[in-house]
């Protein structure tokens, strides 16, 4: 008997996300029957009969083991006789070498898409999703024997400042003038005043400094938006330079809460930030709990799914 439900299957680091997808669209849930050897090598086994159905891998690459499950599971779903394949990848990292600057560097975000790439298509087609990538070309880096599409987040971003700032008064904040374009973009949507911090790397230590911020924020909350969250120090160093300029208060928000090893922590105990929040992209996510605000992007990666 056939059946026109998406089967949905979730690397491990993702599991958190499959209940919240599941609620926004009509999948049934597949089974991963999962094992590690004694020498470390991992046995990953499809416990579901794919065979003519459009199946949805659910995965992201915070880590380079989460990278090789997609690509291991996205070569046996293919290879057991899926109709078509959905990749939906929240978070595809690997932005730090995302161009080469000197000779030789590997340009990492480029090898593991080419590695996504390599995933046999389906007879009904592979479609990759990616959410708010670091640089829109990255897109391009994938093979065009996959339909690729950049899913934005600035409806969520931009309604989730709304929600925490009300309709005007503030000024939408950048880290620094490589972010100001995205700043600038989402500020004419919300109505308010863009702004930057200017930095300027020291000759001799190789150290970035900070020498002014490009607009007047004096008596103004500041939403400061940054497409990541890692270790936050960018994130400290701007919040810090608007209010010593004069900012009421500083809030942050981003499209990813990576925030690895103790991150959150310094952060939170800086005092610099009244509230922190971010999407659900990546498993760093579930850390914010009562520390902040976690914006859900499930419907939004169904709507996505929807219209393929």
């Amino acid at each position: 008997m056939t059946t026109h439900r998406k089967l949905l299957f979730t690397i491990k680091s993702y599991e958190y996300l499959e209940p919240r997808l599941v609620a926004a669209g009509d999948f049934e849930r597949g089974t991963i029957e999962r094992k590690t050897f004694p020498d470390g090598e991992r046995y990953l086994r499809i416990a579901d009969d794919t065979r003519g159905r459009d199946v949805v891998l659910l995965g992201g690459t915070p880590t380079d083991l989460d990278a090789l499950e997609v690509y291991d599971l996205g070569c046996a779903l293919s290879s057991t006789g899926a109709r078509s394949l959905s990749l939906v990848i929240p978070y595809f990292g690997y932005s730090t070498m995302e161009r080469a600057v000197k000779p030789g560097e590997v340009v990492t975000a480029k090898t593991r898409a080419r590695l996504f790439s390599a995933i046999p298509s389906c007879e009904g087609g592979t479609r990759v999703f990616l959410f708010d990538l670091h640089t829109d070309g990255i897109e391009y880096y994938f093979d065009d024997s996959h339909v690729t599409q950049h899913i934005y987040g600035s409806s969520l971003i931009t309604e989730a400042i709304r929600a925490r700032m009300g309709e005007g008064g503030y000024v939408l904040g950048a880290t620094d003038a490589g972010r100001a374009k995205w700043v600038q973009s989402l500020a004419e949507h919300l109505g308010v005043e863009p702004a930057f911090v200017y930095k300027r790397r020291d000759p001799t230590s190789g150290n970035l400094k900070l020498t002014g911020i490009n607009a007047d924020v004096r008596g103004k909350p500041v939403m400061l938006y940054d497409d990541m969250i890692r270790t936050g120090s960018s994130l400290l160093q701007a919040g810090r330079a608007y209010l010593g300029a004069g900012a009421t208060e500083v809030h942050a928000i981003a499209s990813h809460l990576v925030l690895p090893a103790d991150s959150l922590a310094k952060l939170t105990s800086s005092g610099v930030f009244k509230s922190i929040s971010g999407t659900d992209s990546h498993p760093g996510s579930q850390q914010l709990g009562d520390a902040g605000s976690v914006i859900p992007i499930a419907d939004l990666l169904m709507s996505a799914l929807s219209r393929t």
